[in-house]
């Protein structure tokens, strides 16, 4: 996933692919901990790709003029997935 959001952020060197890992990482997270099951969040499911690269370009750089917008996208849709039936953890 690193490869694609980092095309995403318009970075074509490998200087900043800790920071970027470590943004993926944290959206994973996030996601999981709003209800989404482990499972599902894989680099393969649309969606989810989606919503890891909309919080890496939130959260990206200091000078974003965007990252409220695309902060407000990913919250839309980490909402949107933590509810959805094929997406949500089953409480056991």
């Amino acid at each position: 996933m690193l490869e694609s959001v980092k095309k995403a952020l318009r970075i074509s060197n490998n200087v900043f692919d800790d920071e970027v890992q470590g943004l993926i990482d944290a959206a994973k997270m996030d996601l999981e901990q709003s209800g989404v099951d482990p499972e599902v969040i894989n680099e393969d499911d649309p969606l989810i790709k989606r919503a890891v690269t909309v919080y890496c370009k939130a959260e990206f750089g200091y000078d974003n003029p965007d990252a409220g917008r695309f902060r407000d996208s990913y919250e839309s849709l980490k909402n949107h997935l933590s509810l959805a039936g094929d997406y949500h953890a089953s409480v056991e």
